[in-house]
């Protein structure tokens, strides 16, 4: 498709060419104004700043595995990228190689060609024998090469209507002052009329590159990585990507036991890396990348060095450095002053392993102390909180909703001090619980305990409840936790996060508790599967999308929606009805667990009961949103529902009628979120048939769906419901964040003991389980 589409592309080249001449005589369009080129950008978010860019595009990236050609849907999908940039009116600079490549496909066909003819008017026959194609010199293979590179080039911009121009260099254009004017007033000139200009040294007439050239304080043109660099500070570029074969900088050779790939490089980390072999093809290896990458960085342009030949990433690694997203290295000047994300999460992670071999006592004794520390320091949480507030108030930016979870109280902190001493009494009996023990033959013991999952990442928003709730089942529960709070919050959870370490701190584990408070993008935590084993979202439903869409390899433990139903059957009881109803939609309209829809059986229709729950919601001053049945029962119905999968979060619901408990049963599976449904019935029999069909996460007979909640089922806090269907299920407490292990004691069996020659034999005998391991108590 792509060779028929460049075929097309080529018998249309001579309008294409009256077309781009055609829009360089009109005048340009405006296009955004870059920034001051002063230095290079500090963060990679600032990226987005980025208006003139130099994409440097290495062998590896360009050539297929072979080195004779071009990997063409590689460069196509970077073709496409580049594209799109320039149309948002960046400036677009390419630095490729492939020439080489490119010129040595083209000669080998020719000498192929060549050989086969001369071979048939010798022999008189077409068979071909022995036939060897001799070394190719660069040179030559790039003289070759080069049109053809070029024509593919603008073959594939034209589909973007996009023009380009070709630029040879070598390192006399850049050591000649008058030449180095003339090159910067060409590239200047193209990037003015929206010409993608596309480098390359002139490998035709280049010599071999000298080792040690460098001038004083100037990088020599060895490859185009040196290149790549030496043109972006001439041209003042804001941001260098340079594409290779490699996920970008690693601390050792990629490969090893040990390699760490580097999110951030700074200057004077260059001491803690140990370079490997270069690439496949090319003239230059990671060491010449770096070399370039921090010559530029020193001229002011930033650099990331990342992967352009994965399949999974090419198509969009451009457009995601550009977007500030982790891919890749980035290169700074400016180190932080606090930890690497990295940095914590190892750190988190080693406490924690410390945490969870603790006396149960001692987790027990960290909680309490957590507890009294939320009342004993209340006015200087509080203190932080008004700051929050006033600021919340003051930008407008937060809805009441939002407001009334960022605000604390003495009474709201009294009661989650409640909360954490029950978790502190269920700490007692967590980590290390024997769930099941057998014997499995004489002196062999096998058992399943409870143990930790590992990393916890728990993401919330304007909620500073969250922080002590969660930081109480972590600790239960022996997790080492990372804590992503919302802005709107910052100063109330710095606070609370350095009360939750205080506490940690009497037995020594301080930092198993993290908070992340560096820019880090929440899609950039969720990549981390290789430090983090859960992550947990807390928040609105398009917080806890957004996390399970960008999630890579890292279970998410949520709900995205809380579309609860209420089922009011024909059997009900009018003060239950009106009762539950209200409590269930006008509590906390913003909870997950509000009702958003409620079903009426059809022989409610034109009762008093029906006329009783009108008049409720109108009292309480909530909208009605008619199902399709209902609007078609009523003469004047309220507005019709847009959707009966809607999750309002505020006074509104839908209504709708059904003719069966059956019926409603099918509406909850085909519009709900399975996360709390009720039904409100006197009739035992319907009740516990919907009890049983329904498979939501929460099932309610007569009951408020604001009962879905951690704290009123006992479990002291929850880091959220989950509708998950494995896994932890509804609310979530201690228990849903331990996994288990199996262990088993033995006395020098082996697996050939129970073989047909062996002589024991498998017992399989079950013995009392819940004790905690032997030795356990006292061995802490």
């Amino acid at each position: 498709m792509l060779l028929r589409r460049l075929t097309l592309c080529s018998r249309n080249h001579l309008d294409y060419r009256r077309r781009v001449c055609g829009f360089l005589t009109r005048p340009l369009t405006q296009v955004p104004k870059g920034r001051a080129h002063v230095s290079s950008f500090a963060h990679r978010g600032e990226l987005r700043q980025a208006k003139r860019i130099v994409v440097k595009l290495g062998s590896a990236v360009v050539t297929r595995g072979d080195e004779c050609g071009l990997a063409l849907g590689r460069l196509a999908s970077i073709v496409e990228q580049v594209a799109m940039l320039q149309n948002q009116g960046r400036e677009m600079m390419i630095v490729t190689s492939g020439a080489v490549a490119f010129g040595k496909q083209r000669l080998r066909h020719e000498i192929l060609l060549s050989q086969s003819v001369r071979q048939a008017l010798h022999s008189g026959q077409n068979q071909l024998n022995d036939m060897s194609v001799p070394v190719l010199e660069a040179r030559a293979c790039a003289a070759a090469g080069q049109s053809g590179l070029m024509a593919l080039y603008e073959a594939m911009f034209t589909q973007y209507s996009t023009c380009t121009a070709q630029v040879l260099v070598t390192n006399l254009d850049f050591h000649d002052d008058q030449k180095r004017q003339n090159l910067n007033s060409t590239l200047q000139e193209l990037l003015r009329m929206n010409i993608v200009p596309i480098i390359n040294t002139n490998d035709a007439v280049v010599p071999p590159p000298e080792p040690n050239s460098d001038l004083q304080g100037v990088i020599s043109i060895k490859d185009n990585d040196s290149l790549a660099a030496r043109l972006a500070v001439e041209m003042k570029a804001d941001l260098l990507i340079a594409l290779s074969d490699v996920e970008g900088l690693y601390d050792s050779p990629p490969g090893t036991d040990d390699a760490k790939l580097l999110d951030i490089f700074y200057p004077g980390d260059q001491h803690t890396i140990t370079y490997g072999t270069k690439s496949r093809v090319g003239i230059g290896g990671m060491e010449a990348k770096v070399k370039a990458a921090l010559w530029a960085l020193q001229g002011g342009t930033s650099v990331v060095i990342a992967n352009g030949t994965h399949p999974k990433v090419t198509g969009h690694v451009i457009t995601d450095i550009v977007e500030g997203k982790k891919v890749g290295t980035f290169f700074s000047e400016i180190k932080p002053a606090g930890p690497t994300l990295e940095h914590q999460t190892q750190v988190a992670r080693n406490s924690g392993r410390t945490l969870a071999s603790l006396h149960p006592d001692k987790r027990s004794e960290i909680i309490c102390h957590l507890a009294e520390l939320l009342t004993e320091r209340q006015e200087e949480i509080l203190a932080a909180n008004k700051m929050d507030m006033d600021l919340a108030v003051n930008t407008g930016l937060l809805p009441a909703a939002m407001l009334k979870r960022l605000s604390l109280s003495p009474a709201k902190l009294n009661s989650l001090s409640l909360g954490l001493h029950q978790i502190a009494v269920a700490a007692q009996d967590s980590v290390g619980r024997v769930l099941r023990r057998t014997r499995v033959a004489h002196n062999l013991e096998l058992e399943q305990i409870t143990v930790p999952i590992g990393v916890l990442l728990v993401i919330f928003e304007a909620r500073p409840d969250c922080l002590p709730q969660v930081s109480a089942l972590a600790i239960a529960s022996g997790n080492a936790l990372l804590l992503k709070g919302g802005k709107e919050a910052a100063n109330t959870n710095r606070v609370l996060h350095q009360l939750t370490q205080e506490a940690l701190s009497m037995h020594g584990v301080k930092e198993a508790v993290q908070l992340v408070s560096t820019r880090e993008e929440v899609e950039d935590l969720c990549r981390l599967d290789k430090m983090i084993d859960l992550i947990i979202p807390r928040g609105s439903s398009q917080l806890v999308k957004n996390i399970q869409r960008v999630a890579k390899g890292i279970p998410v433990l949520g709900h995205s929606e809380g579309i609860c139903h209420v089922y009011v059957d024909a059997e009900a009881s009018v003060d239950k009805v009106i009762k539950i109803v209200r409590d269930s939609k006008c509590d906390y309209p913003a909870a997950c667990n509000a009702m958003e829809s409620l079903l009426i059986h059809r022989d409610i229709l034109r009762t008093p009961l029906f006329d009783q729950i009108i008049d409720m919601f109108r009292t309480e001053r909530v909208k009605i949103h008619a199902g399709p049945c209902l609007a078609s029962y009523l003469t004047f119905s309220p507005s019709e529902a847009k959707s009966l999968r809607a999750e309002y979060g505020d006074l509104e619901c839908c209504m709708e009628v059904v003719d069966s408990m059956q019926e409603a049963v099918d509406h909850i599976h085909k519009y709900g979120s399975s996360h709390t449904d009720v039904i409100i019935t006197e009739n035992e029999d319907t009740a516990e048939q919907f009890l049983q069909m329904l498979d939501s996460a929460c099932v309610f007979w007569n009951a408020s769906s604001r009962f879905a909640d951690g704290y009123r089922f006992g479990l002291g806090a929850e880091v959220g419901i989950s509708t998950a269907r494995i896994h932890a299920r509804g609310p979530v407490g201690l228990e849903g964040l331990l996994t288990t292990k199996w262990v088993l004691r033995g006395d020098g069996h082996t697996a050939a003991d129970f073989s047909e020659q062996g002589t024991m034999k498998y017992l399989h005998e079950n013995l009392p389980v819940g004790q905690p391991l032997a030795g356990q108590r006292d061995s802490n």
